[in-house]
């Protein structure tokens, strides 16, 4: 019977081709993020030097090897490398020759320096290329995103489900805790913590946790409070079924059906919470390749409009699919959508 629901569900969300296009091509940009280094990097993917051949994205290349003198990781902006490699090696470069944290010593344009052939979205103010920035905080964005909407779902059907099924002071106890909880000013005690805490990607995972887990738990109490006294769950109980199973077998697919449709939405605000954490300087450490970063670099240089303008096009764009999505599937689990009465 769920298999069937199942089919019928995904057969509905196929029908909103808005929703089916925004999930592939969210699922396509993804997948293209996750090879980042393989498209966007300053090595090379493979080197063939006087018919030695290396892999510089997965083994240490010397500078001796390429016909230096020192035995240090090559730098492969070096002129003499370079010409090394011009004269004896054949080459295979990434898509983009530029690794996020490169710094273009050899570009003539001031900095920022505008799009061109050589960077195809500029530079920003330290001479650092656009479209490899962007595409590795795509992937940061987006991995972030999902291990916080994992998380702080995990946290909130639990808190939900002990709360729903429960009840009585258990419901009143957590009920009242999350009053409190919700009533503490996010922004200012996000920023406070983060500037407490060093910067990372799990520190922030956890700094974002601590407010992000409650989304859930409204929704989840209510169905375990609408689900506990259905007639099965009763017999379930009078046949000596533990509290547990109950929960866990009985009621808490039924739960999901409404959870499932809130993910999207979940997902969209942990990326717009990093990236405003970004854009205070108070999110990932410095440097690093984020979308937050990238608007901040927009803000602070306006005669660079290409800077702002690959940043608002960027979360647009994200953001709509994601929306898209959540609409979708909103549709999709919804009883009365046609095709699901």
């Amino acid at each position: 019977m769920r298999h069937i629901l199942a089919r019928r569900r995904w057969s509905q969300f196929r029908q909103n081709k808005r929703a089916l296009f925004s999930l592939i091509i969210f699922t396509s940009l993804f997948m293209i993020a996750l090879f980042a280094p393989i498209i966007a990097n300053d090595k090379p993917m493979y080197v063939s030097y006087k018919g030695m051949p290396y892999y510089p994205l997965s083994e240490f290349v010397t500078d001796e090897n390429l016909g230096g003198t020192r035995p240090t990781a090559v730098d492969w902006t070096d002129p003499y490398i370079q010409d090394q490699i011009e004269k004896y090696a054949s080459v295979i470069y990434p898509l983009v020759p530029w690794g996020p944290d490169t710094i273009d010593y050899a570009e003539e344009s001031p900095l920022p320096a505008p799009p061109s052939h050589r960077h195809l979205l500029g530079t920003d103010d330290q001479g650092r290329d656009i479209l490899a920035r962007l595409i590795y905080g795509f992937r940061l964005s987006i991995l972030f995103g999902l291990a916080l909407t994992f998380c702080s779902t995990c946290i909130g059907v639990l808190v939900g489900a002990v709360q729903g099924y429960f009840g009585g002071r258990t419901d009143l106890f957590i009920g009242r805790l999350l009053e409190i909880w919700g009533s503490l000013p996010q922004l200012f005690v996000l920023i406070i913590v983060s500037s407490l805490i060093t910067p990372g990607f799990f520190s922030l995972l956890f700094i974002l946790l601590l407010f992000s887990w409650t989304a859930l738990t409204g929704v989840v109490r209510a169905e375990f409070l609408r689900t506990r006294n259905l007639d099965y769950v009763k017999a379930a109980k009078i046949l000596g079924v533990s509290d547990w199973n109950i929960m866990k077998r009985h009621i808490l697919p039924n739960a999901l059906v409404a959870t499932t449709t809130y993910v999207p939405f979940i997902l969209a605000g942990a990326i717009v919470s990093l990236s405003a954490l970004d854009f205070l300087g108070l999110g990932m450490p410095p440097g690093t390749a984020s979308l937050g970063d990238l608007i901040r670099q927009g803000k602070e240089n306006l005669q660079a409009p290409w800077i702002g303008l690959t940043a608002f096009v960027s979360m647009t764009v994200i953001l709509s699919l994601l929306l898209f999505i959540g609409e979708g599937i909103r549709d999709a689990f919804d009883p009365h959508t046609k095709g699901q009465a």
